[in-house]
C-alpha cells in the first residue's frame, strides 16, 4: 500500500522523533503556558517552538553540509547536530 515511499527504519525513526518532540512541547505548554519566551545570544526573542524549529533547521543544514564535504557515514554530523540542539535550547 505504501510501497511508493521508501519507508525504512531510519525514515520511521525520523518521523517518530519529530512527532515525539512536538508531543513533548504540547505537554510542556499545557503544564507551563506562555512558551517560555527569552532573548538569547542571537538577539532573538524565542519560544520553545522557535528553538525546536531552529534546532531542526540547523541540524538539516549540518547534515547536508557534512554529506557535501565528507560523505558517509553521518555519525559525527549527528553528534554535531545534537550539540547544536543542546546549544539552541540552552542559549538561543
Amino acid at each position: 500500500m505504501l510501497s511508493w515511499m521508501a519507508w525504512t527504519w531510519p525514515t520511521a525513526l525520523l518521523f517518530i522523533s519529530l512527532f515525539t518532540a512536538i508531543g513533548i512541547l504540547i505537554v510542556i505548554e499545557i503544564r507551563h503556558p506562555g512558551g517560555d519566551e527569552r532573548k538569547g545570544v542571537l538577539g532573538l526573542v524565542t519560544t520553545r517552538g522557535d528553538r525546536l524549529f531552529i534546532t531542526l533547521l540547523g541540524s538539516a543544514y549540518i547534515n547536508l553540509a557534512w554529506l557535501g564535504l565528507f560523505g558517509m557515514p553521518l555519525w559525527f554530523a549527528l553528534a554535531i547536530s545534537i550539540a547544536w540542539g543542546v546549544f539552541c535550547f540552552w542559549k538561543v
